[in-house]
């Protein structure tokens, strides 16, 4: 029995646009971008599928209070909030490092929605996947469904494989998507079509090494992970990405975020000139939302 309100987030909003780029189509490659962007302006993109799951169990179990886990610049934070609200639940953030003389503007929005923010050291934070550190939290909020960092887990990652339900799924060979916690990832993994390859781009460092413990065998065969595109590391950016992002929104007039989707079609783009897809690839990317991330460049960087 599903007790979530209605509406939370308007999935027919969701388009599946072509790009039909000199590049692409030289290539005999076809693009599709898939715009979870569209569903919600606060609950954007593939937060809502991280998310739903959990907020489900919480309260199928009657949990009055959600916890989770960010930093100060964290979508799922902002998200988590406002679905909270959405349905009727308390949540508190736990925030990683100390509290700033000034608040950010996904940290300011997560109070408009209600949220509690705790601040805690990066060395505690560090162990929000460790059980004592879980049990701690659930003494300190009894009652309370703890959700991990980034909606991910094995709610997160079922979640994550319901975004197949918004596209023609036969359409594609490959799917491609930006990669932070790689819950979507998986999610995209596990009920992809036989022969269908699962495409990351990273945007964060240390990847090279990733084994999620929340994975399987047959998810992982159709995943590639590539790790030349995180232009520094988690929320770093050069001028190079933000004139990719503004070049390529007035060729698509597609908005991207530096943090995740402006590398991730800087990947695609590069990808496809270097000849990485085999000719007559039909590829799907998924815009995972997060444009509120953009809010902490300076005014005019970008030309959306």
């Amino acid at each position: 029995m599903n007790l979530l309100p209605e509406n939370i987030v308007n999935l027919a909003a969701a388009t599946t646009d072509d790009v039909p780029l000199p590049v692409i189509n030289n290539n005999a490659i076809m693009l599709d971008v898939l715009r979870l962007d569209k569903i919600d302006p606060v609950i954007s993109g593939n937060k809502w599928f991280k998310l739903q799951y959990y907020l489900e169990d919480a309260l199928q179990n009657g949990y009055q209070h959600l916890v989770t886990f960010g930093g100060a610049w964290s979508n799922h934070i902002v998200a988590t909030a406002c679905a909270a609200h959405k349905t009727g639940l308390q949540c508190t953030g736990i925030i990683r490092g100390e509290k700033p003389d000034t608040l950010s503007a996904a940290l300011l929005s997560a109070q408009k929605w209600g949220m509690q923010l705790k601040f805690v050291s990066r060395e505690a934070y560090n162990q929000k996947n460790d059980p004592s550190f879980i049990e701690q939290l659930q003494q300190e909020y009894p009652g309370s469904c703890i959700i991990p960092e980034g909606g991910s887990g094995e709610k997160g990652v079922q979640g994550a494989a319901q975004i197949w339900q918004l596209v023609q799924q036969e359409k594609y060979t490959h799917v491609i998507c930006a990669v932070g916690s790689g819950t979507m990832l998986l999610g995209l993994a596990a009920n992809a079509l036989p022969g269908q390859q699962i495409t990351g781009i990273t945007v964060l460092k240390g990847f090279e090494n990733w084994q999620p413990g929340f994975a399987n065998a047959k998810q992982m065969q159709r995943v590639s992970v590539l790790t030349g595109y995180h232009f520094g590391g988690y929320a770093k950016k050069t001028k190079a990405l933000i004139e990719f992002m503004n070049e390529w929104y007035q060729a698509t007039h597609i908005p991207t975020d530096f943090v995740y989707t402006g590398k991730l079609f800087f990947a695609i783009s590069d990808l496809i000139k270097k000849g990485y897809f085999p000719t007559g690839s039909q590829l799907l990317a998924i815009h995972s939302g997060g444009l509120q991330g953009n809010a902490s460049l300076p005014s005019k960087t970008l030309v959306f």
